[in-house]
């Protein structure tokens, strides 16, 4: 018994050991360009059990909750079909409604399909020359579509790839584009029993551009006797928010119903500074699960953004709990998250999952 104690320590240690060692060797985050990306929906999260860990679960996610997270776990699932549903109450009351099914053919591997679509509300129009309101109410619209494909290449081995649809809508002007995600998972990890390896590259593809009928403004040209004309602005184009995340995690079984898992991320980001996330999970049978994680930024005076005012990483620890329930031929859970924010509320998110 004390040796495999002792063998579990050093996995923990190679865990942290081997996380500090891909951060300090990784290419530095890019904080001078931060609010500059095109698509920030794309880093809202989805899925209350990931969530509640910080999102630092990318080594060992799986099933339907995986297509957000690394594609790759998607087809590391115990059911032939699966569906989930969530809803966020996210920062400056907007809503994120999270919807995703797939289905398994074997020999092929794992297909599926998730939709997220933020609820901002109405919001008034305003102009220059009526700064206070011209009566007149606008709905955003942002959604995000997504087609995943992901196959077990061994007991071990899993790989994924999701193309997402990306559509914004405000007002008379919209945005349309396309990113590409890719991720790939080893479990037993360099020979140790419950260590596994996650890697994903997220939002891959093409600069977004605004276009529409709201870019159009009325203008006078000077030194002429020509009227007032139409004339066209041109929206720059933006880059989208791409960005490289290496993970690992650790399950433990302490006996045949109590499991402990441990996980760690870092996330490159191209339009913002770099991330660090960590996570555990208890779980009991099966059935009842328990959650917390915290994340970071390198390049914050203080960590801790309750004790300073200098940060501008708004996010902090994340708390949940998960309860699952067999019915014979389907699979219930229902999962719940709370993250911690400086400045805004909160966010509270809620989770349901059905596999069959």
């Amino acid at each position: 018994m004390k040796g495999k104690i002792m063998t579990n320590i050093f996995k923990i240690f190679i865990l942290i050991a081997s996380l500090i060692f891909i951060s300090n060797n990784s290419f530095a985050g890019r904080n001078d360009k931060a609010g500059t990306a095109a698509a920030a929906q794309l880093f809202i999260p989805a899925g209350a059990r990931d969530i509640a860990m910080s999102g630092s679960t990318h080594a060992f996610t799986t099933g339907i909750e995986a297509i957000y997270w690394n594609p790759a776990g998607l087809s590391n699932s115990n059911s032939g079909a699966s569906a989930i549903f969530s809803h966020m109450n996210y920062i400056a009351d907007i809503g994120v409604d999270y919807f995703a099914a797939s289905s398994s053919f074997e020999g092929f591997g794992s297909i599926g399909f998730s939709l997220k679509s933020l609820s901002i509300g109405d919001i008034p129009v305003t102009t220059e020359e009526q700064p206070d309101g011209t009566g007149s109410l606008i709905s955003p619209t942002f959604v995000t579509l997504g087609v995943t494909y992901s196959k077990k290449l061994s007991d071990n081995t899993f790989v994924g790839v999701t193309t997402n649809l990306i559509s914004e809508t405000m007002d008379r002007v919209n945005a349309t584009g396309v990113a590409f995600n890719a991720g790939i998972q080893y479990h037993n990890f360099a020979g140790f029993d419950g260590l596994s390896l996650g890697l994903v590259v997220k939002n891959i593809g093409a600069s977004m551009q605004y276009d529409g009928s709201g870019l159009i403004r009325q203008g006078d040209v000077d030194n002429t006797e020509r009227g007032p004309s139409f004339y066209k602005v041109i929206a720059a184009e933006a880059e989208l928010p791409s960005t490289i995340e290496i993970g690992l995690g650790y399950k433990h079984k302490i006996d045949e119903t109590d499991v402990l898992s441990f996980s760690g991320l870092f996330q490159n980001n191209n339009f913002a500074s770099d991330e660090y996330k960590v996570g555990v999970e208890y779980g009991y049978n099966d059935l009842f699960y328990v959650r917390g994680g915290t994340s970071f930024s390198q390049d914050i005076e203080n960590e801790s953004f309750a004790t300073s005012d200098k940060t501008n990483y708004i996010f902090g620890p994340t708390f949940g709990f998960g309860v699952n329930q067999d019915f014979g031929d389907m699979k219930l859970g229902i999962d719940y998250a709370y993250r911690t924010t400086q400045f805004f509320d909160g966010n509270n998110i809620f989770s349901i999952t059905l596999g069959f």
